[in-house]
């Protein structure tokens, strides 16, 4: 068996087994899901494990997001095709690349420069230059470039940094870890004016830095 084929069994398997087994149902997430080769994103040293159904670690103290739990924040953030999303916590750019892969214009702020500068180039060599990217501290958001229709943050604060609640549109979806110890992943929905918020599943998440630390 070639590479190639090893890296399309391993995709196929992660989505069967790993996510649709589980319950994401979005045919544009599965298919992401399935297009995106994850060890590209991962630590040469650990691309052994690139499939394997748990978080890896990356610079600076960050994290490469469980597949499941990638697939479960992209369904909830996207409300269909040509959606426009923020990502707070580039990361390596895999979430982004998923993202992308799933339709939607994608923006993303990381605040460690090393791996904001990886990711970008990573993420030009694998054809997704529409992704637009800054490095920064994302807890303000984006202001420039709102409203935003999703906001997917893939580092847990303690509570919900109020600039990004005042970013979303009109039927907008942020996405968002919460909490010190005990951690869940929420939903918050502008609706009609108004936020509706639900609990999505517990969580372990890095601390998001910077301005959330201080406020």
């Amino acid at each position: 068996m070639t590479r190639l084929e090893t890296t399309g069994s391993a995709l196929s398997k992660m989505v069967s087994t790993q996510i649709a087994a589980r319950g994401v149902t979005s045919g544009a997430v599965l298919r992401a899901m399935g297009a995106v080769p994850r060890q590209l994103f991962v630590p040469e040293a650990l691309r052994a494990h690139a499939y394997d159904d748990s978080p890896l670690p990356l610079e600076g103290g960050q994290t490469i997001s469980q597949p499941y739990i990638v697939a479960v924040m992209t369904e909830a953030a996207l409300d269909g095709p040509g959606v426009k999303v923020l990502e707070v916590g580039t990361g390596s750019g895999y979430q982004s690349a998923i993202l992308a892969e799933s339709g939607a214009d994608v923006l993303t702020v990381e605040i460690v420069p090393g791996l904001a500068d990886e990711a970008r180039r990573r993420l030009e060599d694998l054809g997704y230059g529409r992704v637009r990217s800054r490095t920064g501290d994302g807890y303000r958001g984006w202001p420039q470039e709102a409203p935003f229709d999703g906001i997917v943050v893939t580092a847990a604060p303690d509570h919900v940094p109020p600039a990004l609640l005042d970013q979303l549109a009109e039927g907008g979806r942020l996405v968002i870890p919460l909490g010190t110890a005990d951690q869940n992943l929420w939903l918050f929905t502008r609706r009609a004016g108004r936020i509706v918020s639900e609990v999505l599943l517990p969580v372990r998440f890095v601390p998001m830095t910077g301005e959330a630390r201080c406020s």
